[in-house]
């Protein structure tokens, strides 16, 4: 239900399955991550406390994004650094993903409806590079 993807040592996304349901609070991600992501499942009636986040500065290296697949399929390409094609995995319906480092594309393999989430502020183009895709006949889906 959860799966990582890894470019060696390296790790490059977290697939959260649509199926993952555990009771309590889970993060997928260590605290030095600068996009977190957990998954909480709570019974009625449970409080959490009210609380502010407080001002702390942050250096940020590179953008993580999450996805949140609302309906519909699509296809991941991941590349490492170097923009070299490492293997593909189709989400659908529900599943999220946090793409954490490395190069990645998409198709869109059925109507699909996602949302976005992303540190800021955005730099426009110079927050990426963009390259050639894999050709279709060498996709590896895993």
């Amino acid at each position: 239900m959860i799966k990582k993807i890894y470019d060696g040592d390296s790790l490059l996304a977290i697939i959260v399955s649509n199926k993952f349901d555990e009771p309590g609070i889970h993060f997928f991600t260590p605290d030095d991550f600068s996009q977190q992501l957990a998954y909480m499942k709570h019974p009625k009636g449970k409080t959490i406390i009210p609380h502010v986040h407080n001002r702390v500065p942050r250096q940020v290296e590179y953008t993580q994004e999450v996805l949140f697949i609302k309906s519909g399929k699509i296809r991941v390409d991941f590349y490492d650094m170097k923009q070299q094609y490492l293997e593909s995995h189709v989400l659908s319906q529900h599943d999220v993903i946090l793409l954490i480092k490395g190069g990645h594309g998409f198709e869109i393999l059925e109507d699909l409806e996602m949302f976005e989430i992303k540190q800021g502020p955005y730099v426009g183009e110079s927050d990426k590079t963009r390259f050639a895709a894999i050709q279709t006949k060498e996709i590896k889906i895993k």
